[in-house]
């Protein structure tokens, strides 16, 4: 699932209207709408970041869905892409 469908689902799920989601943001509900609809890309970090705290759902997962790593594991992308190697070998075990 693509990312503003994601947090559509999560949002609708917990009956919070895109309205008051898009005010919680600081964002207008137009441009929220759009990030929901997929015409727009995923917003910056730090909206991805607070999207996450106000559905209760993992920041990882969201940036995942927004095709990008949470800011703090994009420094050594190497270990991340170690770390990843090391658990699919293990789950082929």
């Amino acid at each position: 699932m693509a990312f503003g469908l994601t947090v559509r689902a999560k949002r609708t799920e917990q009956g919070i209207g895109l309205n008051d989601f898009a005010e919680r943001l600081g964002v207008s509900p137009a441009y929220w709408s759009r990030v929901e609809r997929e015409q727009e890309k995923p917003p910056r970090d730090e909206l991805v970041e607070r999207a996450a705290a106000i559905l209760g759902v993992r920041m990882d997962d969201l940036f995942v869905e927004a095709g990008r790593l949470p800011p703090d594991m994009r420094g050594d992308l190497k270990q991340v892409v170690q770390a990843y190697r090391r658990l699919r070998q293990q789950v082929r075990q």
